[in-house]
């Protein structure tokens, strides 16, 4: 059920900077499609964060961690009350799992509408 997106002549993409990838030859795309609307690719601020995290613990968030505490604290201190739970989930395809079972248990309904 899963397609490639360009079945017939498919792109060997072999670096990405800012908003832009490039193929084997060279060739740039810009990137609509994997979550760089933020900082884009190869960010150096994301890059030292995300080392420095690394030499630490390179893990998910399957495990118990003061970090994912602290960032849930902060992050919720910036909402209203009503925004006052987080949950932390590995992707965006994790994330609309979870939105939709929350919004089905709240619901108690199961239809959804998307979009094509």
């Amino acid at each position: 059920s899963c397609k490639v997106f360009f079945a017939k002549d498919p792109l060997k993409i072999v670096r990405a900077q800012g908003q832009y990838m490039f193929d084997e030859k060279g060739e740039k795309y810009l990137d609509c499609i994997n979550n760089v609307a933020h900082v884009g690719h190869s960010h150096p601020y994301v890059i030292k964060a995300a080392t420095k995290q690394m030499e630490l613990l390179n893990t998910n968030s399957r495990f118990l961690h003061d970090n994912l505490v602290q960032y849930a604290q902060r992050l919720t201190a910036t909402l209203p009350e009503k925004l006052s739970v987080c949950y932390v989930v590995n992707s965006g395809s994790e994330a609309n799992d979870l939105a939709l079972r929350l919004a089905r248990e709240y619901r108690g309904h199961q239809d959804v509408i998307t979009l094509e």
